[in-house]
């Protein structure tokens, strides 16, 4: 324990290793664009390019702040001549600094990691030693989809823009991957807008506030699940919109041409297989395997006629009802 301290000075530059690409080191904007989600298509898919700096972040803070711990218990720390009280107020401040940087990366990324011990042994050492700051974990879960809307950002300077940016891209890539789940028309979809999002962003690299416009106005619109060929009428029902772009995915001959007759037909469809699911939940909520098999016996004939009646056979009957069940049961796992 008594030479654990000499351990400080390269933890300490291992720490700022890792922002070692930012020239103005006392710009917090500056050392979050190193931390922020950074979505990119790789291979096909949409990859945080940052998640390995955070996590080296995370650990290299968690060996520095555990250190420095261990040393101010140490009086031979306090009477080393190697070490200058300027030294220990640096290492001091440099926790405090990146402790705060810490919450806020684990913030914008939704990350729960467990890093329990190194918030109880921080708090403990910045209680006792540093004053000013006080180092929790949070209590409940951050409403991450409110950061950054109740400011203006047309006061924000390009660094912290393009930090909101990222923000707000990441989010949303999350929000396609795992909300959208119940809705794989919208997923697939959204996605698709997502790339062109992407790609249209980057032709407005010289104008952040551009790019984090046209981002919050894509995220409004995923939220919403707002998607041109999906009728109005279904709005007010999520449901019945997965279900129609069931429709729209297996039946897509029905749908090429631009009818409003038949939109209507099959937004009715759509509204009366959510009657059906939602008066099987109900009355079979003890039994989940019974839903499913009134859920599939309610809709072969229902959709079988619907289908007849365009030429459909009994193979896209079967894929319309079994992606409808593969949505029932995504939407009972969130219940």
């Amino acid at each position: 324990m008594s030479s654990e301290y000499k351990r400080l000075p390269h933890l300490y530059n291992q720490l700022w290793a890792i922002f070692a690409g930012v020239k103005n080191k006392n710009d917090t904007e500056q050392l979050r664009a190193v931390l922020v989600p950074k979505m990119e298509e790789r291979d096909g898919e949409m990859v945080d390019i940052h998640q390995k700096t955070r996590d080296d972040f995370f650990e290299a803070l968690t060996a520095f702040a555990g250190c420095l711990k261990v040393a101010l218990q140490s009086a031979t720390f306090f009477t080393d001549k190697s070490f200058t009280e300027q030294d220990r107020n640096l290492y001091k401040e440099t926790v405090k600094q990146m402790s705060s940087l810490r919450q806020w990366a684990m913030q914008v990324s939704g990350e729960q990691v467990n890093y329990d011990d190194y918030a109880e042994q921080v708090k403990k050492l910045l209680d006792k030693h540093v004053t000013g700051v006080e180092v929790r974990e949070p209590d409940g879960v951050y409403e991450v989809g409110k950061m950054g809307k109740s400011e203006k950002p047309e006061e924000w300077d390009n660094n912290k823009t393009r930090n909101e940016t990222d923000i707000i891209k990441t989010r949303v890539t999350k929000m396609i991957e795992q909300e959208l789940r119940d809705d794989p028309y919208a997923q697939e979809a959204f996605s698709k807008l997502l790339r062109m999002a992407i790609e249209e962003a980057e032709k407005l690299f010289d104008h952040p506030l551009k790019q984090y416009l046209l981002f919050r106005e894509f995220e409004e619109q995923v939220e919403a699940r707002k998607l041109s060929d999906i009728p109005d009428a279904l709005a007010v029902n999520k449901h019945a919109q997965a279900y129609y772009g069931v429709f729209k995915k297996e039946l897509p001959e029905v749908f090429a041409v631009n009818d409003v007759q038949v939109q209507d037909k099959w937004t009715k469809l759509a509204f009366e297989v959510d009657n059906i699911i939602v008066k099987a939940v109900a009355e079979n909520s003890l039994n989940p395997q019974d839903i499913e098999k009134v859920v599939k016996t309610s809709l072969l004939p229902l959709l079988f006629t619907a289908c007849r009646e365009i030429g459909a056979g009994m193979n896209q009957v079967n894929r319309i009802v079994e992606t409808i069940i593969q949505i029932l049961r995504v939407g009972l796992m969130k219940s």
